[in-house]
């Protein structure tokens, strides 16, 4: 960060104090301002750690390889799925400050940790990462998607490494938070389309996942349009 924008930061919050969207105490320096969080809510923010199921992404707790639920369930349109934290306590939190108060600094947090995913496979840095595409009309009514506005950070910080391909579009469907787990599957069957090239290796980005049933029909509709592997990546898991 310029020495500018750092002094331009610290005038602009002695004057208009900024809050940390955890702890709420004021923020300080620019690095936590960026952030939206204190130094210290920053650092207790751990991604999933230990052994993870090898489709879903999601922490192993007795099982080998595979949890349960990926074991028993059907087949997925994509070959892997990461994800970041899960969605409770602290971590819930910081979604509902970032996706429904809009805290738009919390970006810069979470792009960070999402590039510090893909740096780290070699297989993620050469796929192009295609954005959940929003319902029809969500724009209007909230004025913005979270995971757009995300997409758009992560190609701020390396415009040479992040490769973004906006190339699904959503038709109009029910909002999936207020279904259950077959109603969302089929809320989405044949709803989500390929719109312009489609990249041969494919990152689908969300904020949430909870039954899977967006991340598999944005899979599956690439690779019936071209894409040879499909990986997931989602913030948070349910």
């Amino acid at each position: 960060m310029s020495l500018l924008k750092n002094i331009f930061l610290r005038v602009k919050n002695f004057f208009f104090p900024r809050l940390c969207a955890i702890c709420e105490n004021q923020l300080i320096d620019a690095g936590e301002i960026r952030h939206g969080l204190c130094e210290e809510c920053g650092a207790s923010f751990e991604t999933v750690q230990g052994e993870k199921c090898g489709l879903c992404g999601r922490p192993l707790v007795s099982e080998r390889e595979f949890c349960l639920s990926c074991r028993n369930g059907a087949g997925r349109s994509y070959d892997r799925l990461w994800v970041l934290f899960p969605y409770t306590g602290k971590y819930r939190r910081l979604l509902t400050a970032y996706k429904f108060n809009k805290n738009t600094s919390l970006a810069n947090f979470l792009a960070e940790k999402v590039t510090q995913l893909i740096d780290g496979d070699p297989v993620l840095r050469e796929a192009g990462i295609v954005p959940v595409p929003p319902r029809p009309g969500k724009i209007k009514e909230s004025g913005w998607d979270q995971v757009e506005y995300l997409v758009r950070r992560l190609e701020k910080i390396d415009r040479e490494k992040i490769k973004v391909c906006r190339c699904l579009k959503r038709q109009k469907s029910k909002v999936q938070k207020m279904l259950g787990r077959t109603e969302r599957a089929e809320n989405l069957k044949g709803r989500i389309q390929a719109h312009g090239e489609v990249p041969k290796t494919a990152i689908v980005i969300d904020d949430v996942i909870t039954t899977g049933s967006t991340i598999e029909e944005c899979s599956r509709t690439l690779k019936e349009n071209g894409a040879e592997k499909v990986f997931g990546l989602c913030l948070f898991y349910n």
